[in-house]
C-alpha cells in the first residue's frame, strides 16, 4: 500500500467510494469543468492516489495510476486519443498516469514532490518499465505555445520504434509544420509542470498534439522509460519516496 508522509502532506491510495468522489470533485474542479465531478469508466480500472493535508485532511492533489502492458495497451485511456500499436511490443511493464491535478487554490511546491513520490513508490513497488500518460497544454489554441512544441520537436521526439501515430479526427502536427528554432526561455515559460517533470526524467513525446475540446487542452503523449531516468534525477525521486 503507498503511504508517504512528507511535512504539510501526506500521500496515500483512495480505499473507499468517497475518496473517489473526492478526487473527481477537485478534478472538475481544477480542470475548470462545468460539472460537479470529472468521472469516466476509467476510474473503475485505476489507482487512485490522493495528496492531503496532514492537518486538516483536505485533499490538495490526485492522480490515477492503470497497470498494463504492450497486450493491453489499447486498453488505456491514452488509446482513444492516440494509434499506439507500436508499443504493443513494449517487453515490459506499462502504467498509464492520468488525471493529474493540484488544488487551484493552494500553492506549494511540496505538494508536487510528495506526490512524484508516491508515483516512484507505486513504480518500484510494481516493477514498472514504462510510465505513459497524456500531458496537456491549457486551451486548443496552438500560437502561445509554438516555441515549446518546437521544443519538443527539436529535442523530445519518441523513439521511432515506439512513435504513436494520429488517430484523433483534429490534431497539430507540430513536427511536420514547425519549422522555426524555439526561443528556449519562451519554451519553457510555456510548457505545463507536469511535461517539465516528465522531460526532466528523460521523457519522449508524440509528433503531434490532440486537439482535445472537450477538456479544453491540447495534449501530447508522454511516455518515460524508468531504466532512462537520469541516475540524478532517480536519486531525488528515490530520495523523497523513501
Amino acid at each position: 500500500m503507498i503511504s508517504l508522509s512528507k511535512g504539510k502532506f501526506a500521500a496515500r491510495l483512495a480505499d473507499s467510494p468517497s475518496d473517489i468522489q473526492a478526487a473527481q470533485a477537485l478534478r472538475a474542479r481544477a480542470f475548470g469543468l462545468d460539472v460537479a465531478h470529472d468521472a469516466d469508466s476509467f476510474d473503475d480500472l485505476c489507482e487512485h492516489i490522493l495528496v492531503e493535508e496532514t492537518a486538516t485532511g483536505r485533499l490538495v492533489c490526485c492522480f490515477r495510476m492503470m497497470p498494463l502492458t504492450g497486450a493491453t495497451i489499447s486498453h488505456s485511456y491514452s488509446a482513444q486519443y492516440y494509434e499506439l500499436s507500436a508499443l504493443e511490443a513494449y517487453d515490459g511493464k506499462m502504467v498509464e498516469m492520468g488525471r493529474f491535478c493540484v488544488d487551484p487554490d493552494v500553492s506549494d511546491p511540496n505538494i508536487l514532490r510528495v506526490a512524484w513520490g508516491a508515483m516512484t513508490r507505486f513504480v518500484d513497488a510494481q516493477g514498472i518499465d514504462l510510465l505513459f500518460g497524456c500531458s496537456s497544454f491549457h486551451g486548443t489554441e496552438t500560437d502561445a505555445y509554438l516555441d515549446a512544441f518546437a521544443m519538443l520537436k527539436a529535442r523530445y521526439l519518441a523513439p521511432k520504434r515506439w512513435l504513436p501515430r494520429v488517430k484523433a479526427p483534429h490534431v497539430f502536427r507540430f513536427a511536420a509544420r514547425l519549422r522555426r528554432k524555439p526561443d528556449a526561455r519562451k519554451a519553457m515559460l510555456r510548457m505545463p509542470p507536469l511535461l517539465k517533470t516528465y522531460l526532466m526524467m528523460g521523457g519522449w513525446v508524440s509528433d503531434h498534439a490532440v486537439v482535445d475540446r472537450q477538456m479544453n487542452t491540447l495534449h501530447v503523449f508522454t511516455g518515460v522509460e524508468i531504466g532512462a531516468i537520469p541516475p540524478a534525477r532517480k536519486r531525488l525521486l528515490r530520495a523523497v519516496a523513501g
